[in-house]
């Protein structure tokens, strides 16, 4: 197996997942995830029933679903007073770790504004 990249060797466990692991060995409420133990609302079970039978039932691209960029190109074009291009200009993440992998290279300097998720 190809080995990952010299930039993810001091990864860790996300707080999420320890969290998770504590919760299990000790059979304590787990708040760190959605582990519901009651049922959705009906409203939402019956359109989720609805739109399994619609054609959005894949997950998106890997850099964002194109509606949700144009959306949000137009919105940030208009709030930055640029003229912002959803294929050139947009990249949606899953969060803000892979955000910064993606596009920050070893010693840039990143500022992250609290409250954060803290993922190291």
């Amino acid at each position: 197996m190809k080995e990952l990249s010299k930039r993810t060797e001091t990864f860790t466990d996300s707080v999420i997942r320890r969290m998770t692991r504590i919760a299990n060995e000790y059979d304590a409420i787990n708040l760190s995830q959605g582990f519901p133990d009651f049922d959705p609302p009906k409203e939402i079970l019956n359109r989720l029933e609805q739109v399994a039978h619609e054609d959005f039932n894949q997950y998106a691209i890997t850099w964002g679903a194109q509606n949700f960029r144009d959306a949000l190109a137009k919105k940030q074009s208009k709030y930055m007073n640029l003229d912002l291009d959803s294929n050139k200009n947009i990249v949606v993440t899953c969060g803000s770790t892979e955000a910064m992998m993606s596009v920050c290279d070893p010693n840039d300097k990143v500022i992250v504004f609290s409250p954060f998720y803290n993922a190291i």
